[in-house]
């Protein structure tokens, strides 16, 4: 199982999961308790319950680097181009926009 703790404006939204059957999205209680929360996604509204999905959602393919960024990513990390949670794990802790995701090595988040 690999885990990423997905933050929105430096606060954690909520954690994504990929196990053997697929990939799981679910906000965190403290964030949807806050006091204006904003999802992360119009295609992941907030919600208690978790998203789950066959592959990655879309919403966080979006995140990966293109073109030649992407190309260096591999290059450099030795990254399979197939293994869309990888790429996001390594690339995408500091993107282009409010949200940035963190691979989780233990069991915190």
């Amino acid at each position: 199982m690999r885990k990423a703790e997905i933050k929105f404006n430096e606060q954690t939204a909520g954690v994504l999961l990929q196990d053997e059957n697929g990939f799981h999205f679910r906000y965190d209680e403290i964030y949807l308790r806050s006091a204006n929360p904003i999802a992360i996604s119009l295609t992941l509204p907030l919600q208690e319950a978790a998203f789950d999905s066959l592959v990655l959602f879309p919403f966080f393919d979006g995140l990966i680097p293109e073109g030649w960024l992407l190309d260096i990513a591999e290059a450099n990390w030795k990254l399979n181009p197939r293994d869309r949670m990888g790429l996001l794990l390594a690339c995408c802790k500091d993107c282009i926009g409010a949200v940035s995701v963190h691979p989780v090595e233990s069991e915190e988040v």
